[in-house]
């Protein structure tokens, strides 16, 4: 057999590999979030994103509606269904991934509300937490676009919005309180991850994961608008 054939084969089996135990990271409904209990399967979701959800019938833009919100600080999930793979309750990725969601969130909410500290009418609370992230392959992610296998494969998960080989993520849980009543308004747990072939979003450890946090947040404003 010729070698460069045999070395290519290698190399999609490595990335299918890959690509499958990627895969296999799915947001649950986590067992210590408080709102675990009210979420369903959410079946109108097909993209697999948001696979949990409970929500009650809100007009978030409605006359003398919601235009304030408090944000909580971001909570790092410490259950033991946590999905952070081999990142310890020190590793300074948990902390940096916190720090950058926090920092993302309320930049995009501040479009749109008015950021305050003291609950009232009119007015949303916010709880963010982070229940797991997966970090970049490094170098591998990057080349992974640029070899032949790799390049099939993400162009199929570009079509259908998948992730990319050797790709990192992010699943976390949001929960939405009228913060006057402390009424849960809407929850839910997703997982976000770039677009596969995101070559930015590929290089460097957290980049893939950081990335998903925004489009996270650009969902999140997404449901509130």
């Amino acid at each position: 057999m010729d070698r460069s054939i045999a070395l290519r084969g290698l190399g999609t089996l490595v990335l299918c590999a890959a690509a499958a135990d990627r895969a296999s990271v799915a947001p649950v409904p986590y067992s210590e979030m408080a709102s675990s209990a009210y979420m369903a399967p959410d079946k109108s979701d097909a993209s697999g994103r948001v696979p949990y959800r409970y929500s009650t019938p809100v007009d978030w833009r409605a006359y003398n509606a919601y235009n304030k919100v408090i944000l909580d600080p971001v909570v790092l999930y410490r259950g033991k269904d946590h999905q952070f793979g081999d990142m310890s309750d020190k590793d300074k990725d948990k902390a940096t991934l916190a720090a950058y969601m926090q920092n993302s969130f309320a930049e995009r909410l501040r479009g749109r509300f008015a950021l305050v500290r003291e609950r009232g009418p009119n007015t949303l609370r916010i709880r963010l937490t982070l229940t797991g992230a997966v970090t970049n392959t490094p170098v591998l992610g990057t080349l992974s676009r640029f070899d032949l296998a790799g390049a099939v494969y993400n162009g199929v998960q570009a079509a259908r919005d998948g992730e990319g080989t050797m790709t990192g993520s992010v699943v976390y849980g949001v929960e939405i309180f009228d913060a006057a009543t402390s009424r849960l308004l809407s929850a839910y747990v997703t997982k976000q991850y770039p677009g596969a072939y995101d070559i930015k979003a590929s290089v460097g450890a957290l980049a893939a994961a950081t990335a998903g946090l925004d489009k996270g947040a650009d969902a999140l404003m997404a449901q509130l608008n």
